[in-house]
């Protein structure tokens, strides 16, 4: 089998890596510390899984999976994150992934949803699985930020992390103006009217 995994920090790619090692079967795995370079990889040879850090610096890991998937759709990708399963899972399962594992989850978990993955079926939650049983699923006030789209989230919470527009932009590679954009169509869906209130809707939900 042949698994790349995609993280920013070596330590925990290492850390993904012998987990998988240790479960005795033969196995492959590849490495790459951003999206571009994990594409490159992809293009170089047929994979059979990805591990994928949901918070890739520069390109988060949705936008990453959108991109392997418009190339190998039966590619399975595990999304691997430091948050947690509310604020992602929803987002990250509906856009396609065949998981959602958070960092601090036990390695006989990872091990599981990477089997689940291999045989085609996805690994969730419970509480994951009821929500998204009928695709019908419409978030109350407590819940709008799933409403956003996986770019307006993530200036959502580079904002409410204290980042203004201008830092954001340097660390998105995109203008300004575009970020004020975003910013203002976050406001709009979440029913706020400025910087304050969103970081406050933030911290009070865990988002931030």
């Amino acid at each position: 089998m042949r698994v790349l995994v995609v993280d920013d920090h070596a330590i925990v790619r290492q850390g993904v890596h012998r987990i998988l090692e240790s479960a005795g079967d033969p196995i492959d795995v590849y490495e790459a510390e951003t999206g571009a370079r994990a594409m490159e990889l992809l293009s170089d040879g047929p994979c059979d899984l990805v591990v994928l850090d949901i918070a890739l610096r520069g390109r988060n890991g949705i936008a990453v999976m959108k991109s392997i998937k418009a190339l190998y759709p039966r590619l399975p990708v595990l999304i691997l994150s430091l948050h947690p399963e509310d604020q992602y899972a929803v987002r990250a399962l509906r856009a396609g992934a065949a998981g959602y594992i958070t960092k601090d989850a036990a390695p006989a978990e990872l091990l599981e949803a990477v089997r689940l993955a291999m045989r085609g079926q996805k690994f969730m939650s419970p509480r994951v699985a009821e929500r998204l049983a009928t695709g019908a699923y419409t978030p109350g006030p407590e819940q709008l930020h799933e409403i956003l789209s996986n770019r307006e989230f993530q200036i959502f919470q580079l904002i409410a992390c204290g980042q203004t527009v201008s830092r954001i932009a340097v660390h998105l590679h995109i203008s300004v103006k575009t970020v004020s954009t975003h910013r203002m169509h976050v406001l709009q869906k979440l029913h706020l009217t400025t910087n304050a209130e969103l970081t406050r809707y933030a911290l009070e939900r865990y988002l931030a």
